[in-house]
């Protein structure tokens, strides 16, 4: 998969989107329905004098997950601690976590339905009650010492809402489901982000890149630089939409945002599998990707365009990725 859309983020990556990333509920582009609950939210928690309730983001990659969880510490003025699902595979790896916690600090768990489900059991206990029970010992003389918690606030990320067990998606006192981004949206924040690293970026190339950043503002971001590096090369002074546009045919970015790995995707399903359903795993194999990769980052954003469908037998290219690709229609 292309650099540019892939969900492997690299450290230079990292130190881009870093220094865009808005620091407040204010600067915060997108999502107007998810920022106002989150404002009330956590304006209730501070009249209360209290730790916000704990909060659930889901939604797909780039969206803009990770940094909400940062706005949420900054803005009741508490510290935030990192971590991911994946690398929570013990009940004690976490309990260790909590227990090192401070007042009202705010935790966040990245891909938290990938927790392993023994960390998930102690971490109802945890949301609810401000505890965790752990087991010291082994065998017959194995004991359980309850140990009490500093108040805290769970922030939860995921792409993969379902998979999160009811007992757990219930213990979230606000559930923010994030949508793709809208077209002046995503203009937006790439106005914002131009300014902020000082680039000559006339409009039209602004709604040029934004078109095809697939509702997305961490495409968004990504495609700006491929853009930038391509003008720097280029010897422009001034990124036109002419640059934008020649710059994202090198990086095989369609009108509709598609890269390599969707149209390869797309045309598997066309040519390869004659228009048929097919299943996930058959689908992987044939492309050569994995699984998840098909089904959490790209797999989202081709629903929502219309160009693939999901039925009971799999996975189908629509009418619409035929047109577009300009292969003839399935009888």
């Amino acid at each position: 998969m292309s650099d540019i859309l892939s969900s492997s983020v690299s450290e230079s990556d990292l130190a881009f989107e870093s220094a865009l990333r808005p620091a407040t509920l204010a600067e915060f582009v997108g999502q107007d329905n998810v920022s106002k609950q989150l404002g009330l939210l956590l304006k209730a928690a501070s009249l209360q004098n209290r730790a916000p309730d704990h909060v659930l983001l889901a939604g797909p990659p780039g969206l803009g997950k990770t940094t909400l969880a940062m706005i949420i510490a900054s803005e009741i003025g508490s510290g935030l601690r990192i971590t991911s699902g994946p690398t929570i595979q013990h009940a004690g790896d976490l309990a260790a976590i909590l227990s090192s916690l401070s007042a009202g600090e705010v935790l966040f768990i990245d891909e938290i339905h990938r927790m392993a489900r023994p960390a998930e059991e102690l971490l109802y206990l945890a949301m609810e009650d401000f505890r965790v029970d752990v087991m010291v010992g082994k065998g017959v003389g194995a004991s359980s010492i309850s140990l009490d918690l500093e108040p805290f606030t769970l922030v939860g990320a995921t792409t993969r809402s379902g998979m999160l067990p009811n007992p757990l998606r219930d213990r979230f006192g606000y559930t923010a489901n994030l949508e793709f981004y809208k077209h002046d949206d995503l203009a937006t924040v790439l106005a914002r982000a131009a300014k902020q690293l000082a680039l000559g970026v006339e409009a039209q190339a602004i709604e040029l890149i934004a078109s095809r950043s697939r509702g997305t503002p961490r495409v968004a971001n990504r495609l700006l630089r491929r853009v930038r590096d391509f003008a720097l090369v280029d010897g422009a002074s001034v990124i036109s939409s002419d640059v934008a546009l020649r710059a994202l045919e090198v990086y095989e970015v369609d009108a509709l945002g598609l890269d390599r790995l969707d149209k390869q995707i797309l045309e598997a399903l066309i040519h390869k599998f004659q228009g048929k359903p097919v299943g996930l795993s058959t689908l992987s194999v044939a492309i050569g990707e994995e699984p998840d990769t098909i089904e959490s980052v790209v797999e989202p954003y081709l629903l929502r365009e219309g160009l693939i469908q999901r039925t009971t037998k799999g996975r189908q290219a629509t009418p619409l990725a035929c047109r577009h690709l300009g292969a003839p229609e399935p009888s």
